[in-house]
């Protein structure tokens, strides 16, 4: 065992769902987001991908302002997946 080796695949969130947003431009990403929430229960994980560039500042913002929190946020070409954890 290494311990702290972690390559970014075993870094990989656990996830109790995924809502692909991509293709859909600001403000449906987030309206979308605060759907599939409503469907979620509290502390599990949603995984969000989206293209929008608008995106990166908007989910943060959204989730600050309801309280979940933002995992994290990885980035693939122009693709981005949020991680939220739901409060």
């Amino acid at each position: 065992m290494h311990g702290s080796d972690n390559t970014a695949e075993e870094m990989s969130v656990e996830k109790n769902a995924t809502l692909d947003a991509k293709g859909l431009m600001c403000p449906m990403p987030i309206v979308n987001l605060a759907k599939k929430v409503k469907e979620m229960k509290s502390g599990q994980i949603l995984e969000l991908i989206a293209d929008d560039v608008g995106a990166k500042e908007d989910v943060p913002a959204w989730c600050s302002r309801t309280g979940n929190t933002l995992l994290s946020v990885e980035e693939e070409g122009k693709i981005l997946r949020f991680y939220i954890k739901l409060k």
